[in-house]
Order: C-alpha cells, then sequence, then structure tokens
C-alpha cells in the first residue's frame, strides 16, 4: 500500500482537526447558511438589537440624516469612459438599486450636471424579472467598446450572472453573450471570443471555493462547447483573468493562477496554449502600455542583471515575452522610498498614471516612456494631505480623471491632460456634508511592543480637552496590505465629528502603508504584532489624555472585525465599545468556512501545528471567558455574505449570549460582504452603528 502524499496527509490532518473542534462546539449548527432554526435565531437575535438601537429616540434623525448624504443629489457622478461616452452607475431615493447611465465628454466636462441619457435601470429590471439584482460592474470589449459583458449579484453575494448589452442601443444583446449564476471570472479575448473560469462541473471548485479551469467560449456556442485552455489545482487559492490592451491596439489575456492568496504564476494566453511568465511568485502584472507588461514587485527579483527591490515597478517587453517568457529583461519604472507606497496604476494614450503614498498622503504621477526605454516621472500637482485615486483612465484617451479627498476636505474630482499633467484642473467638489471649522487633523507616532513607530492620524475639535473625557472611535484594518488613508466621510462627520467626537485611524502592521515589508510584518504566525500596534495606539490615546477606558470605542470589518475581536478578548478593559462587522472570529474552523481557506497565506493553517498553536491563542471565538468582563459589543453581518460567510458573527454572538455576556447583534438578510446593496439599508446600518457608540461613548 502506497503512502499517501503530504497534501493529502495535510488535508487530513486539517479534516481530523476541524472535526476534533467541532466536536466541542455547540454553536456549531449556526454554520448552516439557512434552515428553520438558524432562521428563528437570526430573527430572535435581531428584534433584541431593533428594540435596543432602533427605539432609541436619536434613531430616526440619525436614519434621516445618513440617507440624506447617501442619496443627496450633488454627490460627484464618477464615470468610465466607454465607445466616446462617459458612463455612471447612480443610486438614489428614485433609483434604490442603481441605474446605469451615459453622458457625452462635452457636457461632463463643463462642470455643472451632465445631460444623463439612462441605459440600464436595475430597478425596473428587479421588477420586471422578480430578482433583487445588485450592481457588479461591466467589463467591455477592449477595441470596439461597446460590447460590455454586465454582472448581477442576487442579494450581493460573489456569485454573479453576466449578460452582454450594447453601449449603442442601450439594451441587453438578444442572442448575445449569457452565463448562469455562478462564482465565475470572465474576459474578452476578441469581439466575439471569451475566456472565463467557472464551476464547469459539479463541484469543479478549488477548496476556497472558486473556479480554477478555463475555457475559451466562441459567440454562438453554449457553454458545454467551450473549449479547455488552461487548467490550474483544487489546492489553488484562486484564479485571476485580466484582458489587457494598449493604445497601439496591442491586446493580450492574461491567466493568472494563484498560488497563495499572494502568491502567482503568470501565464499569457496565445491561440495554441498559454505561456509561463518568469516572474517571481510575488508579482503581479497591472497593465499594458506602449507594448509594455507593467509589473509590481511584492519581492525582490534579480534578472538580466539587474536587482529590483521589494515595491517596485518594472516593464517587460510584451513581444520578447511572448517569444522567450523564461528570458526576461525587466526595466525599472518606479521605484517608491522606505516611506512610500504604490497604490493605482493606470495606462493613458499619453503616459502611464500613477498614484501611491507617502508617509500615508496621497501622490499622481504621469511616467512617461521615452524613446531610448526610459521611464520619466511627471508629479501632478493636488491637494496636500489627501488621498488621491485614479477614478477613469482609458489607453484611448490621453485625458483621465483623478479623486482626491481628506478627512475634512469633501472629495473633488480632478481633470489631468497628458499633454499637460502639471496642471490638473478642478472639474467639481462635494458640498461639505458636516462644519469642519472647528476641526482639525494631527498625526501621531507610538512605540509598539517590539519598538517599531507606529502612526496614527487624529480627527478632533481644535479645542479638545485632554481629560480624558472625549468619546473617541478607533479604526484599523492591518491585513493583506490594504492601506488606510485620508477620506471623507459625511455620515461620520455629521453623526460623530459634529457632535464632539474624535475619530482615529492607525496605520498597524499588516497594511501596505509602508510597501510589502509592513504586510510581511503581521503575517500567520507574526500577526500578534498587528494586534500589539493596535494596543500600543489606544493606550497611547488614554495616555494623551485624547479619551479614557470609559469613553475609548474601537471599529472595523472583515478583517479588520478578527481585530476588533482579538483586541475585546485580549485588552477589555481599554474598552467601552467595541463594533465589529461582517468579520472572521472562529480562527480554529475558518478554512471551513465560505471561502476561508484563500487566505491561509495571510493566517496560516491549523493544519500546521505552530499555526494552529497560534491561531488558538488569538481566535476570539475560542478566547472568551465566562469570569471576565467584558463591553457589550456590536456584531452585525449580512446572510448573503457568502466571502467570509455570516457563520463567525452569528456563533460569536452565541457564545456571549452562552456565557451570560451583554450583546448586540444584527443580521442582514441582503448586502454581501460590503454590505452595501442598496443606500437605505446602508442608512439604517449606519444609524444603528451611531447610536450604539453614542449610548456607550457619550451617554452619561
Amino acid at each position: 500500500m502506497s503512502r499517501p502524499s503530504w497534501p493529502v496527509l495535510a488535508l487530513l490532518s486539517l479534516l481530523f482537526i476541524a472535526q476534533g473542534a467541532a466536536a466541542q462546539d455547540p454553536h456549531l449548527w449556526l454554520e448552516k447558511l439557512s434552515s428553520p432554526e438558524v432562521s428563528e435565531w437570526r430573527r430572535g437575535e435581531n428584534d433584541k438589537t431593533v428594540s435596543v438601537l432602533e427605539t432609541d429616540p436619536r434613531f430616526a434623525a440619525f436614519q434621516a440624516q445618513a440617507l440624506a448624504i447617501e442619496q443627496a443629489s450633488d454627490r460627484i457622478p464618477f464615470v468610465r469612459r466607454l465607445d466616446g461616452g462617459l458612463w455612471n452607475f447612480w443610486q438614489d431615493a428614485t433609483h434604490v438599486r442603481g441605474l446605469w447611465r451615459v453622458a457625452s465628454p462635452a457636457s461632463y466636462d463643463a462642470g455643472g450636471t451632465p445631460a444623463w441619457m439612462p441605459a440600464l435601470d436595475l430597478d425596473q429590471l428587479s421588477a420586471t424579472e422578480q430578482k433583487s439584482w445588485t450592481w457588479k460592474g461591466a467589463q467591455c470589449e477592449g477595441r470596439r467598446e461597446h460590447r460590455c459583458l454586465v454582472s448581477l449579484s442576487e442579494g450581493g453575494e460573489d456569485a454573479v450572472t453576466v449578460r452582454e448589452f450594447d453601449l449603442r442601443q442601450r439594451r441587453f444583446v438578444r442572442g448575445g453573450f449569457e452565463l448562469p449564476r455562478s462564482r465565475q471570472t470572465v474576459v474578452w479575448e476578441s469581439a466575439d471570443a471569451l475566456v472565463l473560469a467557472r464551476e464547469w462541473q459539479a463541484g469543479e471548485l478549488s477548496k476556497s471555493g472558486y473556479p480554477y479551469v478555463v475555457k475559451r467560449l466562441p459567440r454562438g456556442q453554449p457553454l458545454s462547447a467551450a473549449v479547455e485552455v488552461f487548467r490550474g489545482s483544487p489546492g489553488d487559492a484562486r484564479l485571476r483573468l485580466r484582458s489587457l490592451s494598449d493604445a497601439q491596439g496591442r491586446r493580450v489575456v492574461l491567466i493568472q493562477r494563484g498560488l497563495t492568496f499572494f502568491e502567482w504564476e503568470s501565464r499569457l494566453l496565445t491561440p495554441s496554449g498559454t505561456l509561463k511568465l518568469n516572474l517571481p511568485a510575488k508579482a503581479s502584472v497591472l497593465e499594458l502600455f506602449d507594448g509594455q507588461l507593467i509589473v509590481r514587485l511584492d519581492e525582490a527579483w534579480s534578472a538580466a542583471g539587474a536587482q529590483f527591490k521589494a515595491g517596485t515597478l518594472v516593464a517587460v517587453d510584451l513581444a520578447q515575452a511572448l517569444t522567450a517568457p523564461e528570458r526576461l529583461r525587466p526595466v525599472l519604472v518606479f521605484a517608491p522610498t522606505a516611506q512610500q507606497t504604490l497604490q493605482g496604476v493606470a495606462g493613458t494614450k499619453s503616459g502611464l498614471l500613477l498614484t501611491l503614498l507617502d508617509k500615508v498622503r496621497g501622490r499622481a504621477n504621469l511616467l512617461k516612456r521615452e524613446r531610448d526605454g526610459r521611464w520619466t516621472s511627471h508629479p501632478i500637482a493636488l491637494p496636500e494631505d489627501t488621498t488621491v485615486e485614479i477614478s477613469e483612465a482609458s489607453p484611448n484617451s490621453a485625458t483621465a480623471y483623478l479623486s482626491v479627498a481628506g478627512y475634512l476636505q469633501p472629495p473633488s474630482q480632478w481633470r489631468v491632460d497628458g499633454s499637460d499633467p502639471a496642471r490638473a484642473r478642478l472639474l467639481r467638489s462635494l458640498p461639505a456634508r458636516f462644519d469642519a471649522s472647528r476641526l482639525q487633523v494631527q498625526q501621531f507616532e507610538v512605540e509598539s511592543s517590539d519598538g517599531t513607530l507606529i502612526p496614527y492620524t487624529v480627527v478632533h475639535a481644535k479645542d479638545m480637552r485632554l481629560d480624558g473625557s472625549n468619546a473617541t472611535l478607533l479604526h484599523a484594518y492591518g491585513g493583506f496590505a490594504v492601506s488606510k488613508s485620508p477620506s471623507y466621510s459625511g455620515t461620520l462627520g455629521k453623526l460623530w465629528l459634529e457632535r464632539g467626537g474624535v475619530y482615529v485611524v492607525a496605520n498597524i502592521r499588516g497594511g501596505g502603508e509602508f510597501g510589502p515589508r509592513w504586510h510581511e510584518a503581521g503575517l500567520k504566525t507574526k500577526r500578534q504584532q498587528v494586534y500589539d500596534d493596535f494596543i500600543a495606539v489606544g493606550r497611547d490615546l488614554i495616555a494623551r489624555g485624547i479619551t479614557s477606558p470609559r469613553r475609548l470605542g474601537i471599529t472595523g470589518g472583515s478583517n479588520g472585525g478578527l481585530l476588533m475581536g482579538v483586541a475585546m478578548t485580549q485588552h477589555p478593559e481599554l474598552w467601552n465599545a467595541v463594533e465589529i462587522a461582517v468579520p472572521l472570529l472562529d480562527m480554529l474552523r475558518y478554512e471551513q468556512i465560505a471561502a476561508g481557506s484563500l487566505w491561509v497565506g495571510e493566517y496560516g493553517s491549523v493544519a500546521n501545528a505552530d499555526e494552529r498553536e497560534f491561531l488558538a491563542r488569538i481566535s476570539p471565538y475560542a478566547n472568551l471567558r465566562r469570569d471576565r468582563t467584558y463591553p457589550q459589543a456590536f456584531v452585525w453581518t449580512t446572510s448573503k455574505d457568502d466571502r467570509v460567510g455570516p457563520q463567525h458573527a452569528r456563533k460569536f454572538a452565541a457564545r456571549l449570549a452562552e456565557y451570560g455576556i451583554p450583546h448586540l447583534f444584527y443580521e442582514f438578510t441582503e448586502g454581501g460582504h460590503s454590505a452595501d446593496t442598496n443606500l437605505q439599508e446602508l442608512a439604517r446600518s449606519l444609524a444603528q452603528e451611531y447610536v450604539y457608540f453614542t449610548r456607550q461613548l457619550m451617554d452619561r
């Protein structure tokens, strides 16, 4: 009898450990996504929370103010350039699910209210088809641009239905491409062929629930006629498809096989198969510009006699990659400093648009490729102390649009012309949603447990008293290289800052604020460092007299929800309010729930003894204690979250109830992982949130 392979042994080990944990878990039944028992439990918990938060005399006013802000008609309509028009997806009181519409560039660039023409009304479509359709975006054919694949989700889940839409006719294409509901990724190979990955056969998904088989589907053919072009492995983390094109008409389909969440095997699709690019595992192809594949390196790379540091942007010639993919000759495009990190990259007709963070403040440059192959950088003058994002850029236009916002600076939109990048033009600004005249922003640093300085930003009243009496919200994320940079929130300002509250954002490790090293400092068994960073910021706020444990609350979602759970269980004495949104909390079973196994590269696996020991030490679900005093937490999730899943939040709330620990729990029935299917539900969620924080931190 042959010995099982190591992957098989690891899987058996994982199943054995998971079964052992499940045998001791009285709340395992709440992991079932839906059942009469689960529905009854959810209704009971929701009713209790509604009776507390929504009967509060402030709730109705908070909800009305939040809805007015979220549905305001003077919001900036961010656009996408397609087929000569500027397209926008818009939600308001009339279009609750949303309206896809188009305006001419001349009308839009005039700076006032554009002359919009409706194209796709999701409220009307949902009523006609009796579906709760949620917009998940549109992917358009790169050369002609008038045919798009519209992705629609029922209730906000990651699984989507895909239909072909004609921009010129402004309707779905009769007999066009249509892909039934699935977790799927799809791109255009040409005007008459798609490349897609989905669950082709029942159960043909990776262990994290994502497709790994890629096929080519010609126009007019059924799904059964699609031809396989690449097959990954059931053990893969995920798979990405990109259709890249440049201003000169080149186009290539890129298949990126996720070996882990952060490591990739990149391949170019050709008519006869695929070509594997000899790139580092931690490298991502972002764009095609002037015949060059633009690659971000998240690890150091030595190639063709040159050395490139982690965090660098390089270019690889597409023609050379197609003929000799194993002997790539990268050229430096941009090298950030130790205080900088790349954020966004997009190609235009005149240059490569790049945004970055510099000491957690936004910058933008236009990079140009000179005739000798060198790259030159041209800074774009924009307001300071903000975050800069690329809102629209196309290889078919020299014009691009940037979004600029700060904690106290409402979002504004800037038009950049590639012929004169130094002179960006302000097009429109969002009116202020709250009075910021009495407020100011300060940045501080605190030493963490290992001596590293952790920056954090405080938004507060100019006359704030340092006597510990200020109701304060501390927010962080701390994972997946996600950077927390200045942002403007009208509801935060109106419902919290304007009423005397303080808001704090901590740039803890695990994030991407200072490049790959900042992220990797908190991976797997090093993750306690992330939590130590957060605790250090909380203690420093108290030491400075900004707040006190009685007035200090913390808030985070998803991976940030895990951070909140750890902070609550490790140091309950520091906080009086803990908001835990769409979280991971049972870290001994997270690989068995929803897409959890996708994140082993971030958290580690219970199949590894050292990593299991660490996960057991930090898992909030495993570390609640009957004999400890905790602040009353507000835990919420959504039934349609098929990424993290509602199971973590449910079980944590059930254990709190089991131990007699006061808590609030709410589960929305729609919303997906982002919990923002429509603006009415978003306003309700925001009102619940700020009533909770007001009761815990501001009330006597």
